[in-house]
């Protein structure tokens, strides 16, 4: 089996297929340090994707991975870190997570002054350190990562293909409806920050504050159809001013670097059976949005279980 894109869509589900016993290629464009989910601000929580349901259920089957895995935060890259997300009522969150999160209650003023939130552990993760741990994983189960770009997907030689290829779906399945959403973000020295927030102003602009060792991430935006990946210094300023409002400690934080990141978007994850011109089954598995990292886990399951099927005839 060939799985065409090496993000963390295309790593998990190779890694699904590897670990289940199957023979597993993996043909990316770039390195994994340099795919679209290597600039993820990476906490847990189902961000921009559709369906709802769906995407919830994944991410609550991924949590179960993530809480084992922060056991080697070293290794994995993955920690549970408390933090508060605003504008988010309890009752909702309780709603659909049903007790699986660790601590969730009313957040406090001193906790968050804009408005109300919600305090809970979720897990952040580092992907500097998640992607190759991801990759060195895959390798230990028997799965190649090979460097190479694809122009159509015919040219992968084997009984089935899975496409992994987020945006790339838009000329490699013919797919106008998977269509970018620009994110941008600023990694400044963390100043002593040791739980993450995010924010949604009145102004519908988002603030998010994610630490890491010696670092901080701050973002961010969401910008529908925008393809540039090019950083704006315009946008670099409004987000550290945001994120300085929340958290004034910020303010003067040495810039070490800025990232950009385009989220594949669709109206719903495509994840379904096809078949190639020539009659071979394809495996279409993309479209997760901004929660890529949140819902990798399950739907690498469920991407599995319909490759095996494929594959058995």
């Amino acid at each position: 089996m060939i799985v065409v894109g090496g993000g963390v869509i295309g790593l998990t589900t190779a890694l699904a297929l590897a670990e289940g016993g199957s023979r597993v290629r993996v043909w990316t464009r770039e390195p994994v340090e340099r795919t679209t989910s290597a600039v993820a601000g990476a906490l847990w929580w189902p961000y921009h994707i559709e369906p709802e349901a769906s995407a919830r259920a994944w991410a609550l089957s991924s949590l179960e991975v993530y809480e084992r895995l922060a056991a080697r935060p070293a290794q994995t890259g993955v920690r549970l870190v408390e933090g508060v997300l605003g504008e988010t009522d309890p009752a909702e969150v309780e709603g659909w997570a049903a007790g699986r999160l660790t601590g969730l209650r009313s957040s406090t003023a001193r906790e968050y002054g804009a408005g109300t939130g919600v305090r809970l552990r979720l897990p952040l993760i580092d992907m500097a350190v998640f992607l190759p741990w991801l990759r060195q994983r895959l390798r230990l189960a028997g799965g190649t990562v090979e460097e190479r770009t694809v122009a159509d997907l015919a040219e992968a030689e084997a009984a089935v293909v899975v496409n992994c290829t987020g945006l790339g779906a838009r000329e490699l399945a013919a797919d106008a409806s998977v269509r970018p959403v620009r994110g941008q973000l600023v990694v400044v020295e963390n100043p002593g920050l040791d739980t993450w927030l995010v924010s949604t102003g009145p102004d519908g602009e988002m603030a998010y504050l994610f630490p890491h060792a010696g670092r901080l991430l701050l973002g961010g935006t969401a910008q529908d159809g925008i393809w540039s990946l090019e950083p704006d210094p315009e946008v670099a300023e409004a987000i550290v001013r945001r994120c300085a409002a929340l958290r004034p400690e910020v303010a003067g934080a040495r810039i070490l670097e800025h990232r950009v990141g385009l989220r594949p978007v669709r109206d719903a994850v495509r994840l379904e059976r096809a078949e190639l011109p020539d009659g071979r089954p394809v495996v279409h598995h993309y479209g997760h949005g901004g929660a890529g990292v949140t819902v990798a886990w399950g739907c690498a399951r469920e991407a599995a279980a319909l490759v095996r099927a494929a594959a058995s005839g």
